[in-house]
């Protein structure tokens, strides 16, 4: 496929306002369609990007644009990452080339930074309820405007989107629901509820055979009698063929299910249901990754995918990099699992993205995705632990705090084996502020029982895992995302000595307490520092946030009075105000000077981590800036 340049764009360039779509012909659509995918396959290759999801849905967007007006209309995209036709087709042209770059265009809906965007959105399933909330708003204030969500079938697995039908149903206001059906969260679809959805019916055969039944039962004595109660159970007899059972249960008015990527049959429908009273649900099939033969075949891979050659879909790789954490964490849990029966792996909708793929490759029945549902799997994960097994629940930093309250009271009131492997703990880079696993040390060290850790490198990850498992408690580790250092694996890791670290570098002049990703670039701070100006500084790599090393931490107050914590995660509540209450508790603060290094109170924004890191003043460059300042230089 030849991606266009903007100087061979026909139609696009004509687009300057969402109402433009709506004059369009049938023609100029399908054209228009081949433009928006060739700019966002040409964009994405660059930037990288959400690009799967965004190819499925340009017919169901240039439809929506086509029937509804997002200058009054508000329209709720859940999650977000397939909204990148909606972007260009909403005045951000002539910026989309600035995709996920620092300063430049999200790559998820921001109010912040369009009129058009009428919901921040980032995370699965919340689409129905925030379109909820706006509809009633609607009503009460007198308002007449239509609100739509539009919702993947992968994120109806999860409860959130379930809560919000059954109130809408309930309140029986006027609301319309998309349902984006491509059998595809970011993985396949699991569960009951996908094969359910999956219940597709050929919508000719159903005319064909109402028509020859509505022909025969007219035959027969007193046809017209029984043809009204025939027309009365129509709808309940097209329910029980299709998903509409289901929603109708919720007293929607469901329609479907319709190709997306008829466009003009969606405009017919659109402009249906905008006579409907009530809520509304239109089931739309769609094929994620559409138009793009590399992104059909593989649409799990390109569903958030880096750099890549546009042409050929080859990612491309400029050299051979470290292993990434979330590959040594795939590679040592599999290990680990191989040793031990009772370790079981669970994931919520991304084994992919946690490193999970071998794992449930290599054994089946100790793998267990869950679907988009945080919540549900940490207390699934707690039932297992309670008769006996280990399980290890794989989740990016971010999800995770979907499930706090399972935590709290499924897990750690009850003291059970379940382990946390954070993934994507710290800034993750281009996804940006919804993504960022910013906030976990602050929220989870302050709950009993709980065991907080972070590797200082790669090579830490496998022992850290073993101790958690061989712990017999509740356990967290919390790991960045991307390359290691390229250090050596340990081939079979140990237990580590809970609430002890290790002093990596040896110094005098001042001491860096470091956690998780923060250590090795302190280590290269203080190299340079030391090459440049004589000052020996120390770094601790202190690898428990709970139980602190309390003990060596104590020992080092006394030799060195000059301090510096360092870690990834937000300054409040976090790693380094652990260290400073242990020390001030202890009486040891007074003779101390003591500054923190951290994210700030602030949602970061999107970027590559290397930028992003800099920005925050967390970097090798950032660490050294900080101790030359410490040290009066």
């Amino acid at each position: 496929m030849t991606v266009l340049s903007d100087t061979a764009l026909r139609i696009l360039p004509r687009i300057s306002h969402p109402h433009d779509v709506a004059d369009l012909t049938a023609d100029e659509r399908t054209a228009l369609a081949e433009e928006i995918r060739q700019v966002i396959i040409g964009t994405v290759s660059m930037n990288g990007g959400h690009l799967a999801p965004s190819l499925g849905v340009v017919e169901l967007t240039l439809a929506l644009l086509s029937v509804f007006d997002p200058g009054r209309d508000k329209l709720v995209w859940d999650v977000g990452h397939q909204a990148y036709a909606y972007k260009l087709l909403t005045g951000r042209q002539q910026e989309f080339h600035t995709l996920r770059t620092l300063g430049g265009v999200s790559g998820f809906p921001r109010p912040a930074e369009s009129p058009f965007d009428h919901f921040g959105v980032g995370h699965s399933s919340t689409s129905i309820s925030a379109a909820l909330g706006m509809a009633m708003a609607r009503d009460l204030k007198g308002e007449t405007h239509d609100v739509l969500a539009v919702i993947g079938d992968g994120s109806m697995t999860a409860g959130l989107a379930y809560e919000g039908l059954n109130q809408a149903g309930g309140w029986g206001g006027r609301l319309i629901v998309v349902l984006n059906d491509n059998e595809m969260s970011i993985s396949k679809n699991v569960g009951a509820l996908s094969l359910f959805l999956s219940r597709k019916l050929n919508q000719r055969w159903v005319k064909r055979l109402k028509k020859d039944m509505e022909g025969w039962i007219g035959s027969l004595p007193y046809g017209s009698d029984l043809m009204s109660y025939v027309r009365r159970g129509e709808e309940s007899f097209k329910s029980f063929f299709t998903p509409g059972m289901l929603f109708e249960a919720f007293r929607f008015n469901y329609l479907g299910p319709i190709d997306g990527h008829d466009t003009a049959r969606l405009i017919e429908v659109f402009k249906e249901v905008k006579e409907i009273d009530g809520p509304v649900l239109v089931h739309v099939l769609t094929k994620k990754g559409r138009g793009y033969a590399p992104a059909e075949n593989n649409p799990t891979y390109f569903h958030g995918v880096g750099c890549f050659e546009p042409e050929t879909g080859l990612v491309e790789k400029p050299g051979v990099c470290p292993p990434s954490y979330t590959q040594v964490f795939g590679q040592a849990l599999t290990a680990l699992a191989k040793a031990d029966e009772r370790v079981m792996a669970i994931t919520a909708a991304m084994p992919e993205g946690t490193g999970l793929s071998e794992f449930a490759k290599d054994m089946p029945e100790r793998f267990v995705d869950v679907g988009i549902c945080e919540q549900h799997a940490v207390t699934f994960a707690a039932g297992l632990a309670m008769e006996g097994f280990k399980p290890v629940v794989a989740v990016y930093s971010t999800f995770l705090q979907r499930s706090y309250d399972q935590i709290v009271h499924d897990v750690c009131l009850q003291n059970l084996p379940v382990t946390f492997c954070l993934d994507r703990a710290g800034l993750v880079g281009e996804d940006g502020a919804t993504h960022h696993g910013a906030f976990d040390l602050s929220y989870l060290r302050h709950i009993p029982n709980l065991v907080v850790m972070a590797p200082g490198s790669e090579a830490e990850l496998p022992a850290m895992l073993a101790t958690a498992l061989f712990h017999g408690g509740p356990t967290a580790i919390r790991y960045p995302r991307g390359a290691g250092e390229g250090l050596p694996l340990p081939e079979h890791p140990a237990p580590l000595p809970l609430g002890r670290g290790e002093l990596v570098r040896p110094g005098r002049d001042a001491l860096v307490v470091a956690i998780g990703s923060r250590v090795m670039p302190a280590v290269a701070a203080a190299n340079e520092l030391a090459a440049a100006t004589g000052k020996e500084v120390a770094v601790f790599n202190a690898r428990f946030v709970k139980p602190l090393p309390r003990e060596q931490l104590l020992e080092l107050a006394r030799e060195f009075p000059l301090w510096l914590t360092a870690e990834e995660n937000v300054l409040e509540g976090g790693f380094g105000s652990a260290v400073l209450e242990m020390l001030e508790d202890a009486g040891a603060l007074d003779r101390l000077t003591v500054r923190r290094l951290g994210l700030p109170d602030a949602f970061v924004e999107h970027g590559a981590q290397k930028a992003l890191r800099a920005l925050c003043g967390i970097d090798k460059d950032g660490i050294a800036k900080a101790l030359t300042s410490l040290l009066g230089l």
